[in-house]
């Protein structure tokens, strides 16, 4: 059966046991301590566990050639004593596994989430969120457990050398009859091994896809009810889900039935030494006591034996697991950065110089593109839908790699920048506001975590007020829940603007910022605005005369070309695209245009 979009991501990739291993080991390194008191704890609690059958034997064979209460009496008591204390090695046992494997997988999702949030947007464009968070979360749970399998792995070793040796001392043949299960075992397990690795890689892809759907349904589950689609949605996400349930399911029958076919050879060599031991027992070469020893030993190496062999299936389930997410971690993020120059303050001035930039392949939004903007200059970015408009915005604050050419910001490459002091100088405001699911303090806030309560409430006056807060249930302090969904859209924009605003940027970005907002807010932030980017370099991407008409220069962008360029006055004598669409989309925004439309009335 073909299962769909189960492929491996384009920056997967493929690395072989060995090295997997030595960077699996580079993580244990760091806690090597707390490994150390590990495998100490294990190999004490495996030999007080492998002395217990002995104590057991001995009382067998003192009761065949006579009671011997007093004897009796010293092997319960120290019976009792190695119980007791394999319950409290046991107890701290677990508490260091749990330790190192946690601070492990601790590391390892620290540093996915690190490499991630180096990465440019492309890489989220291309790749959902929901199967990134999957990597993350799930992947490394799944890894964790193969680690926790690997210490159970350690105390099985220490078993089987310990009783091997003896049962190899009580009786030769029947030891040898015991070893024919050892190679069995790994033949076995040598036959899963590959099928396991190559489902798990499937069922985590499985997973994955679920995570995605999930995500990607309830961030548009407006829409969705807007349009009466849950149905549609519910079709989709079973759809999605039987996948993930088909191939999860055949993962978890193959793990599963590593153990039934283990469980079948032990229980012919098990059949065997009860034979044989028996007759040997009869004939008087074997005293109770140690043939009792060798049944129990049967028992007592099977899980042991059982651990290592379906260690390997096993383990190639948590190699899938590593694999993922060092592929995660190793994919090169496409922001290049040649030097780490950390910016005080920005004059302004940004130069394009002969900029080649694409999105895709072959699929080119600027070519050979120069634009020089002085400092403390304010343009306005206009041109129909694909122009290039919002690409600028995204190349300037690094949001994007170009592919060749340069951005000079103070006769500097942006690429010579620290790129998080860099952006730190530079303030954007979007169409559509994001807010966290926080109070309206802490999501101002966001940028300067030192701010004050006065520091906050400036900045909220710039934006033309701050009197609608005290309309809130807690002002300030009001959660305005996931996305802010508790406030208008104008409300979002002016708690995005006034968080820009108290970062109190050098070079400030206005992507359509007031497209989405009623009129009389976006009066109160064009006022604002006004003010903001008085003397500061602005770029204002827009669709709305509003938005442009006190700008120093406005600049046409047609396919990515800069095709005209000056003020209002001048676009318009030239009767060029500026004119066209002035008089498509701007015209009838004017206050002259509506004063013609009342005076017709």
């Amino acid at each position: 059966m073909a299962f769909i979009g189960l492929d491996a991501e384009k920056y997967d990739r493929k690395y072989n046991d060995i090295d997997l291993f030595k960077r699996i080991y580079k993580y244990f390194r760091i806690y090597k301590r707390k490994i150390m008191i590990v495998v100490l704890l294990l190999t004490i609690a495996s030999l007080i566990e492998s002395f217990l059958p002995i104590l057991i034997t001995l009382a067998l064979n003192s009761l065949q050639t006579g009671l011997n209460t007093q004897y009796l009496v010293t092997i319960i008591i120290i019976s009792l004593f190695f119980n007791a204390s394999s319950f409290i090695i046991n107890y701290f046992q677990q508490i260091n596994i749990s330790k190192a494997i946690g601070n492990v997988i601790l590391d390892i999702r620290k540093e996915a989430n690190d490499s991630i949030l180096e990465h440019d947007l492309s890489f989220f464009d291309k790749n959902p969120s929901g199967k990134i968070v999957s990597r993350i979360n799930t992947d490394s749970q799944e890894f964790g457990r193969a680690l926790e399998l690997f210490m159970e792995v350690l105390s099985s070793v220490f078993i089987v050398i310990f009783y091997t040796f003896i049962m190899f001392f009580l009786n030769l043949f029947l030891s040898l009859i015991f070893m024919i299960m050892i190679p069995a075992f790994f033949i076995v397990a040598i036959l899963f091994m590959k099928a396991a690795r190559r489902r798990t890689l499937l069922g985590q892809r499985a997973t994955a896809s679920v995570n995605a759907f999930v995500k990607e349904t309830y961030s548009g589950i407006q829409i969705a009810k807007t349009f009466s689609q849950e149905k549609k949605l519910f079709n989709r996400f079973d759809q999605v889900n039987q996948q993930s349930y088909k191939v999860n399911l055949k993962r978890a029958f193959l793990l599963n039935t590593i153990f039934p076919s283990l469980g079948f050879i032990q229980a012919f060599v098990l059949t065997l030494i009860i034979y044989f031991g028996g007759i040997s027992f009869f004939e008087g070469s074997i005293p109770i006591g140690s043939l009792n020893l060798f049944i129990q030993g049967s028992w007592l190496l099977t899980f042991p034996i059982f651990s290592i062999a379906s260690f390997w299936p096993q383990l190639q389930a948590g190699l899938a697991s590593a694999e993922r997410i060092f592929s995660l971690i190793d994919t090169n993020p496409k922001v290049i950065q040649i030097d780490n120059i950390k910016p005080k303050n920005f004059k302004g001035k940004i130069e394009f110089k002969d900029l080649t930039f694409e999105y895709e392949d072959n699929k080119k939004v600027f070519e050979n593109f120069s634009l020089s903007i002085e400092p403390g200059e304010s343009i306005a970015i206009v041109g129909h839908t694909g122009a290039g408009k919002s690409s600028l915005a995204n190349l300037i604050t690094r949001f994007y790699e170009f592919q060749s050419g340069d951005i000079l910001v103070d006769g500097l490459s942006i690429r010579k920048y620290d790129l998080s002091e860099y952006r730190k100088k530079i303030g954007i405001i979007s169409q559509t506001p994001f807010l966290w699911g926080d109070t309206i303090e802490n999501n101002i806030r966001y940028c300067c975590k030192n701010a004050s309560e006065t520091d906050i409430l400036d900045s909220l006056e710039k934006t033309g007020g701050s009197e609608w807060i005290d309309d809130l249930p807690n002002g300030l302090e009001t959660n305005i829940r996931e996305r802010g969904t508790l406030l208008s859209m104008g409300q979002r924009q002016l708690i995005v603007l006034a968080r820009v605003l108290l970062e109190n940027p050098s070079i400030l970005i206005l992507d359509e910022a007031t497209a989405s907002i009623d009129p009389f807010t976006e009066t109160k932030i064009q006022e604002a605005l006004e003010k903001v980017i008085k003397n500061r370099t602005s770029i204002i991407i827009a669709h709305r005369l509003s938005t442009i008409r006190h700008v120093d220069r406005i600049v046409v962008l047609k396919k990515g070309k800069i095709v005209e360029e000056g003020n209002h006055q001048f676009l318009m004598s030239k009767g060029g695209l500026y004119a066209k669409l002035y008089n498509t989309y701007f015209r009838h925004q004017s206050y002259e245009y509506l004063e013609k439309i009342k005076e017709l009335k």
